[in-house]
């Protein structure tokens, strides 16, 4: 696993970016760079689980790890999920344990975002490309009035 980390300064309060990020109707928009049709299904409370998932509900399952409302969210990787089912482990997903964390700080008068997330070597060019697009989009639903 690689750390890579994503940033990008957006003209909007830390509770608007939040929304953008978490809204289910903003995270499908935003997510849809990564596969078109991702969604987000969990109750969004610390310790619970969360599963991200595409259009034919392949993804990943995580649990939140941290929530601290409009400042930061941290999700770990529990393994994925293959036509509807839980793959849970070391041994069956190389993603199992990978931590994704998402931080918003105040910056004069701006929010910065920081996405910080363990990668397996396979996927850090895939992130890399789509990452910032992803950052742009979150932006411009966020400036958006």
């Amino acid at each position: 696993m690689k750390k890579q980390v994503y940033t990008i300064k957006i003209a909007a309060s830390r509770k608007k970016v939040w929304e953008v990020l978490w809204n289910n109707d903003t995270y499908v928009q935003w997510s849809a760079v990564f596969s078109e049709g991702s969604r987000a299904e969990s109750n969004w409370e610390e310790g619970d689980k969360i599963f991200f998932l595409g259009k034919d509900d392949d993804g990943i399952v995580s649990k939140i790890a941290r929530k601290i409302p409009y400042e930061y969210m941290s999700f770990q990787h529990l393994g994925e999920v293959h036509k509807g089912k839980e793959v849970i482990g070391k041994e069956e997903s190389e993603w199992c344990g990978a931590h994704e964390n998402y931080s918003l700080e105040p910056v004069n008068g701006e929010t910065l975002l920081k996405v910080d997330m363990d990668i397996t070597e396979d996927y850090v060019d895939y992130f890399d490309k789509t990452w910032p697009l992803a950052m742009e989009k979150i932006k411009e639903l966020s400036e958006a009035d």
